[in-house]
């Protein structure tokens, strides 16, 4: 797969993970949906020109590690608007400031709360990020993202009864858990929970676990 210039071969990416989240979204069985999401994303990641995988890496990359799928980390929830305005300013070694706006939160039986943020720039769009207690040792220790429209990563939700489908089994670790060449922005603090996750994508194998 070749394109003229590295901007399409990125173009293509993003144009392929919303088709990948469209056919999530369209996919009536979570459990089947998961295993769709996760072999579009290991189809990307091992043979993309755009993929984070280093490219001397991916020859001999065998696919992210992912945890098997667990239907009790899944949720339709509603975003609590009820919160104090704030906002998150990233600072990126590319792109200069990335600023979010706080407009709601999520709240998750047994899991915690977690902020989400609008996308000030590039469009706008919904971002939610996430850190648990497992971070840096089996899952990335930035923290990984659940839910970034901007980028095509959406799994659903009546958005105008203010509800968004939550999929832990669907958080992935950002481009820069691949390489250095990327800067992300990581999970704040309010981002964080205290529980472990050994869903989504991993750092290490599940057997490990």
């Amino acid at each position: 797969m070749e394109f003229a210039a590295p901007a399409l071969a990125v173009a293509d990416w993003r144009r392929r993970v919303f088709a990948l989240y469209q056919s999530v979204r369209a996919e009536s069985d979570p459990a089947a949906a998961h295993a769709l999401w996760r072999a579009g994303r290991d189809d990307l990641l091992m043979h993309h020109p755009a993929s984070p995988v280093p490219e001397d890496e991916r020859a001999t990359y065998g696919g992210a590690p992912v945890g098997e799928y667990r239907p009790e980390f899944r949720f339709d929830a509603a975003i609590d608007t009820d919160v104090k305005r704030d906002r998150w300013e990233f600072e990126s070694a590319t792109d200069g400031v990335i600023p979010f706006s706080l407009i709601g939160v999520l709240h998750l039986p047994a899991v915690g709360d977690l902020d989400v943020w609008w996308l000030e720039s590039y469009g706008g769009g919904i971002f939610v990020p996430l850190k648990d207690a497992l971070a840096g040792r089996s899952t990335y220790g930035g923290g990984r993202y659940l839910i970034d429209t901007v980028k095509g990563a959406d799994l659903g939700g009546d958005l105008r009864a203010g509800r968004l489908v939550v999929d832990l089994n669907f958080a992935y670790n950002p481009s820069c858990a691949y390489s250095p060449e990327w800067t992300c922005p990581l999970a704040p603090a309010t981002n964080k929970v205290d529980v472990e996750l050994p869903v989504g994508e991993l750092t290490s194998a599940p057997a490990d676990l």
